[in-house]
């Protein structure tokens, strides 16, 4: 799961972004969802806390509660849908760090390294379990019942992205790569603005919402898969995509080089696992096009996404902006990082 608190492989950069929050409303958050957390002496309390100890910049709720402060909505209502948000996606944090073995989130050792996988993986699902409480209140408070589906749809969505990871069978095809990137990154993007859009009546708006998204978190994806090929995204390794047989765009557009006895060696030498024979295969990818294809490719999308949030009342706009421009802040370090390799 993609977390965009952090400058790393799987994050955005907030600097400079323009997205103008309040210490105090991050505070605000935070300590709402420390409030819902169980209490001292009950199971999981240790790790729960230990979790929430680094929050990360909590871009999804902040999205939540700009939104509702422009569309005018209750705020005790969007604070519950915020949190409801920001949890289900820490506990696809946790789950992930399982499922990828990453030892450290946030800088600090993640819950299955400190407390063991059973730890963390109930963790996980009791965040779940609240995060639909959460929305459950929300839903009331606001008499918006839609909130529940609303959540449930883009948990599935998220869930079916991430296993894509997992798929023995490589991604070959641009068009399913593009699913799975789409799949795992925007759902948890879109679900803010459209859970405040639906409490303000602006339920027509969801669909652009949603396509907007999906191609700034395509770009978003395909920014990161460039940078894992230049080691400018936090991996130990140089092409560790490609090393650990992780879908990449890069890699995909690669594929479409290559002729018809270099594609079937490629093909073997991917389905066989081997560490040997990876540094020429990185080498033969990087002096092939495929890096300045996939830059291409990616800011089209952007332009997409431009295109469709021009279309939204102006309010949602507003506040998809600064989102774009935390994007395009990885997008423009991915093209930049094509040039110095």
């Amino acid at each position: 799961m993609t977390d965009l608190s952090t400058p790393s492989k799987h994050a955005f950069v907030e600097q400079g972004s323009g997205l103008s929050i309040s210490k105090s409303t991050s505070e605000i958050i935070h300590d709402f969802i420390l409030e819902r957390m169980p209490a001292p002496g009950q199971t999981l309390a240790d790790a729960a806390m230990h979790h929430f100890a680094a929050p990360g910049k909590m871009l999804r709720a902040k999205m939540a509660l700009r939104a509702a402060d422009l569309l005018k909505v209750d705020r005790p209502a969007a604070l519950h849908w915020a949190a409801a948000i920001e949890v289900l996606h820490n506990a696809s944090l946790v789950h992930d760090d399982i499922c990828d073995g990453d030892q450290l989130r946030r800088g600090r050792p993640a819950v299955w390294s400190k407390f063991g996988r059973d730890v963390a993986l109930t963790l996980g699902d009791w965040l779940i379990a609240l995060s639909f409480e959460l929305a459950a209140e929300a839903a009331q408070r606001a008499q918006t019942p839609m909130l529940l589906k609303i959540l449930a749809t883009h948990m599935k969505t998220t869930t079916v992205g991430e296993a894509h990871e997992f798929d023995p069978a490589p991604v070959t095809d641009w068009d399913h790569y593009l699913q799975g990137a789409g799949d795992k990154t925007a759902p948890l993007l879109t679900a803010p603005l459209e859970g405040i859009a639906a409490m303000a009546l602006h339920g027509g708006a969801a669909p652009t919402i949603g396509a907007c998204f999906r191609s700034l978190g395509n770009a978003y994806q395909i920014g990161n898969d460039i940078l894992n090929f230049s080691g400018s995204d936090g991996a130990n390794t140089c092409g560790s995509d490609m090393a650990r047989r992780a879908p990449n765009g890069v890699v995909v557009l690669f594929r479409q080089t290559l002729d018809a006895d270099r594609l079937a060696a490629f093909d073997s030498w991917y389905a066989s696992g081997s560490d040997d024979g990876f540094d020429a295969w990185l080498a033969e990818l990087r002096r092939s096009p495929a890096l300045f294809e996939a830059a291409r490719r990616m800011n089209a999308m952007l332009d997409d996404a431009t295109g469709l949030a021009d279309t939204l009342p102006p309010e949602m706009a507003a506040v998809i902006t600064p989102i774009q421009q935390l994007l395009q802040q990885v997008c423009l370090k991915s093209v930049a990082s094509i040039k110095q390799a």
